[in-house]
């Protein structure tokens, strides 16, 4: 595939990046190669090959919720800057 300086600079623009003109140059024979090599898949037979959304199965992700112990009240709350009644105090927020 054919690629233009032209092309170079509407991406770079949509990316709103700004390249010298050398660099332009350096990028539209880059992605020319790219696209050529991309090109190449075209050529495979995936007729019977099911789609990958996976390269390797993960299994469950999820697992059964277990009860454990949690911090207690005193050890969370020994680092926090500011507390009261047996929570941290933050600035308060409003947002009209």
């Amino acid at each position: 595939m054919q690629i233009t300086k032209r092309d170079v600079e509407t991406v770079a623009s949509l990316a709103k990046l700004y390249f010298s003109d050398e660099e332009k140059e350096k990028f539209r024979t880059q992605l020319e190669q790219i696209l050529t090599y991309v090109e190449q898949l075209n050529e495979l037979n995936t007729e019977n090959v099911e789609p990958t959304y996976f390269v390797q199965h993960t299994g469950d992700a999820m697992r059964e919720d277990q009860v454990k112990a949690s911090l207690p009240r005193d050890e969370a709350l020994r680092n926090a800057p500011a507390k009261a009644h047996g929570f941290v105090r933050v600035p308060k927020v409003i947002q009209e």
